[in-house]
């Protein structure tokens, strides 16, 4: 399995999931805003703190269209509104750093990604609009830093083409499932596409971009294998802006950052008895006991011994009817073990 390293934070199936708080455009165009977004990832323990990098015009052509369900609103004038400027991006970059945050963020352009690899960027996020814009990816790939890309509204034969171009560049790289339903109903979420994504790129990490609300989807990605953890964040859906809706919550992202740590850890191993169970082995297992006083040479049966706790007798309640109609060796009390030596031909 492909391990990478984004800054020195490495990204892979033997590391905890590496949590990527979307603010996306969040924050509204707003320098404060985007400050506060990072502080308020910070304080719940979040590694990485996602933006979006958009350059208006070198993204697209003036348009009426608007972006569905999302909102009504003209997608030029959303864009437009929530640019930041290359003064401003690089104030979050270098702010991130001082507190200790990894930021990255998702170019819409060539000239996006001129700027953020400017920046210094340890890793460049590829949206799911740009999963099959090979121009672009050729583009940001030749700057040879890692890539994450997510591949929502793309199916196996279309990603393939996507990491021909990766693996051309020799850039290290992970894929990110996604469905681009904003939000997406919990039956369209489709985990079993991480399985399908690791059977189709052996070796590559694979993570989740989800769009479903809460962060329960994100949890079961993590124990399909999910070594990435995509979601949109905001301090407050009752803020403005198209992705807020969809966003979790600083309490949410602390579950998330927690959670998913603890469910990579409970992966692995094998159906197999632990040394550390032999303790609750020896009281909580029962065994073969005395019901009743038992003569020498009496013979054992139901109405003289039974299965009990705790389970430090010699007999195990799986061999309760091998002892059964076989006689004792000796005389026993009522409510002790029966031990092998206690049968007679035992």
């Amino acid at each position: 399995m492909s391990t990478f390293y984004i800054n020195d934070r490495p990204v892979g199936p033997e590391h905890p999931p590496l949590v990527l708080a979307e603010v996306g455009i969040n924050h509204e165009g707003k320098i404060d805003k985007a400050i506060q977004l990072v502080d308020a990832a910070v304080a719940v323990g979040a590694e990485v703190v996602k933006f979006q990098c958009h350059i208006t015009e070198k993204e697209m052509i003036p348009t009426d269209m608007t972006p569905g369900a999302i909102s009504t609103e003209r997608l030029w004038d959303i864009i437009k509104r929530c640019e930041l400027t290359a003064s401003e991006e690089a104030q979050v970059k270098d702010y991130c750093a001082e507190k200790g945050i990894i930021y990255l963020s998702t170019p819409f352009s060539r000239e996006a990604a001129d700027r953020l690899n400017e920046f210094g960027v340890g890793a460049f996020k590829i949206g799911s609009g740009e999963c099959n814009n090979h121009p672009l990816l050729n583009h940001v790939a030749a700057m040879g830093k890692p890539m994450i890309v997510s591949t929502g509204m793309n199916d196996i034969q279309s990603v393939r083409k996507t990491v021909a171009i990766l693996e051309n560049h020799r850039v290290p790289y992970a894929l990110l499932h996604c469905t681009s339903m904003y939000p997406t109903p919990y039956d369209q979420v489709r985990l079993n596409a991480i399985t399908d994504l690791q059977q189709a790129f052996p070796g590559i990490p694979i993570g989740s971009s989800d769009h479903s609300m809460g962060i329960w989807t994100a949890l079961g990605a993590v124990a399909l294998g999910a070594c990435i953890l995509e979601k949109h964040f905001t301090i407050s859906r009752s803020w403005p802006g198209p992705d807020t809706g969809i966003s979790i919550e600083p309490d949410e992202l602390a579950d998330l950052v927690q959670g998913s740590r603890a469910v990579w850890e409970a992966m692995g191993g094998s159906k197999s008895i632990l040394p550390e169970e032999k303790p609750v082995i020896e009281f909580a297992y029962a065994t073969v006991v005395t019901t009743a006083p038992i003569a020498a040479g009496e013979a054992f049966t139901r109405d003289n011994i039974w299965v009990k706790r705790p389970g430090t007798g010699k007999i195990l309640a799986e061999q309760y009817e091998s002892v059964i109609g076989k006689r004792a060796a000796q005389a026993l009390p009522a409510d002790v073990h029966v031990n092998p030596e206690h049968v007679a031909d035992f």
